[in-house]
């Protein structure tokens, strides 16, 4: 009788874990057949910290998803894929455990999305990095629509407002909806066409990433 007590338990605990995870078991089987046995422990890392910050709060979520995949290597796209400009996906970031910023961003985004923050709080910023002279992309937090962005970057690891990074100059931000002409104070001026035909790259990785089932 015990051990049918604990086998039944088992199984429950089992069903339990399942029934809360965000990542399919089929997704982590297929990250270690495709990139091997380390991009596996990062999805399933991905997979428990999610699971973790089921109820957390959306600046704790912040924090930590911004801490995780800011662990990962920097490398540019001809590095990583061989291409001058490739939008990797989640599933393609934690496989190659590597990428550039934009990476960095589509990953956080679609993370904390997944985790229940709403797609109208967070915004792709592209930006110019005063310090490197160059381009760059960072992801963008209003808390409300006229709240002072958070930034959470690469290039940085401490999550700030926008007026407290005086090293980017803000460019213009879009997400999944609109594209909009960045302002650090707000959300900004729309652009006009929106983001279809301003961001081909946004809609064929938009494409991807819903087969990945996002």
């Amino acid at each position: 009788m015990l051990k049918r007590a604990n086998f039944f338990a088992l199984s429950l605990f089992l069903v339990i874990v399942l029934a809360n995870d965000f990542i399919k078991s089929s997704d982590i089987s297929q990250m270690q057949k495709q990139y091997g046995d380390n991009a596996r422990r990062r999805l399933v890392a991905l997979n428990s910290l999610m699971v973790s910050l089921k109820d957390a709060s959306e600046q704790e979520k912040l924090k930590k998803v911004n801490d995780f995949f800011n662990s990962f290597r920097w490398a540019d796209d001809m590095q990583v894929w061989g291409v001058k400009d490739y939008w990797a996906t989640r599933m393609e970031f934690v496989g190659k455990g590597a990428g550039d910023c934009e990476d960095y961003v589509i990953a956080k985004y679609f993370t904390l999305k997944q985790l229940g923050v709403p797609t109208s709080k967070l915004y792709f910023t592209y930006v110019k990095a005063l310090r490197y002279n160059q381009a760059h992309m960072v992801l963008s937090y209003y808390e409300t629509p006229k709240s002072i962005p958070l930034v959470l970057d690469n290039i940085n690891g401490q999550i700030k407002i926008a007026t407290q990074r005086n090293d980017l100059l803000p460019v213009y931000s879009f997400n999944g909806d609109s594209l909009f002409l960045a302002k650090q104070e707000g959300l900004g001026q729309i652009v006009p066409g929106g983001n279809k035909k301003q961001n081909p790259k946004w809609i064929e990785l938009a494409d991807r990433m819903k087969k990945e089932g996002l």
